[in-house]
């Protein structure tokens, strides 16, 4: 490798091992995330076993090397469910942060850009959202369109939408208070130049930590949903699903329940460590050390 090259990667890794040390929770956050990612990118390609393949004959097996975590009440290979149930789970969190940010970014900024009766007008309906449980939201789009993913995703989101809005608005407000801010105002830009070119930028790194804290709350509420029978229903493989079948079979198999809590308790786990550690990482006041 010529020096030139070295020069380019060498300080790289050296700026990824000082950032692992200060913040080892987003390291160990992104680490666990990123082997979900990879059992769901892998599960759309391959699994040991189909996960819908029934096979009576294989009922509540225990754990072997044809079968690493045993068979559900109908021979079903659980290891293969539940590295199917892990992308059903990440794109149906991701769709309902979107859903929540797409919605609750602007309407932030908005209410602080504006202020006013606005301003608290978007912020007192962010209340009202806010009070509106997903669970309810989710029995209500259920009752209108069917259980689904898509009902179970849309139910999320929009319980989520204040969080983004709170969040973008105090990170706005501070942003529009600053020197070059007023700077550019007495410049002449217009406010929607100033949002995007100055507000925005420094309101990313507080919605980034957000959406990695919204997509531990999101995953625990995808599985509550498809437990309750409100989500993606059966044959399909979810981790809620799971539980919920398995709590008929915890005197003879306990296991069946464990494996999906355990999925469901591993990427929680994972997406908050992330968020904690990369608020510690994009926190202005620790970067300035750097």
């Amino acid at each position: 490798m010529s020096a030139a090259a070295k020069g380019a990667v060498g300080p790289s890794w050296a700026r990824l091992r000082r950032l692992g040390r200060r913040s080892p929770s987003a390291t160990f956050g992104g680490v666990v995330v990123g082997l979900i990612v990879l059992v769901a990118l892998l599960a759309l390609a391959w699994t040991p076993y189909g996960p819908l393949v029934v096979s009576t004959s294989k009922e509540l097996l225990p754990p072997s090397p044809s079968h690493l975590l045993g068979t559900d009440e109908y021979g079903r290979d659980v290891l293969s469910r539940l590295m199917s149930s892990a992308d059903l789970t990440l794109i149906s969190s991701a769709g309902a942060v979107l859903i929540a940010g797409l919605v609750g970014i602007p309407a932030g900024l908005l209410a602080a850009s504006r202020g006013g009766r606005l301003g608290e007008l978007i912020m007192r309906a962010a209340d009202l959202v806010y009070s509106f449980p997903a669970l309810l939201a989710a029995i209500t789009l259920v009752a209108a369109f069917g259980a689904s993913t898509a009902t179970a995703t849309i139910a999320i989101g929009i319980a989520s939408i204040p969080a983004f809005a709170r969040v973008t608005r105090g990170a706005a407000l501070t942003v529009l208070e600053s020197e070059y801010v007023l700077a550019a105002r007495a410049y002449g830009r217009s406010p929607l130049a100033i949002l995007r070119r100055h507000v925005l930028p420094n309101v990313l790194p507080f919605v980034i930590v957000q959406s990695s804290l919204l997509l531990s709350i999101t995953v625990l509420a995808v599985a509550a949903l498809s437990y309750l029978g409100l989500g993606t229903p059966p044959p399909t493989a979810t981790w809620g699903g799971m539980l919920q079948s398995a709590q008929s079979y915890l005197y003879q198999d306990p296991l069946l329940a464990v494996w999906p809590g355990v999925a469901i308790a591993v990427s929680v786990l994972g997406f908050n460590a992330l968020g904690d550690g990369l608020r510690d990482l994009l926190d202005p006041t620790l970067r300035s050390g750097e």
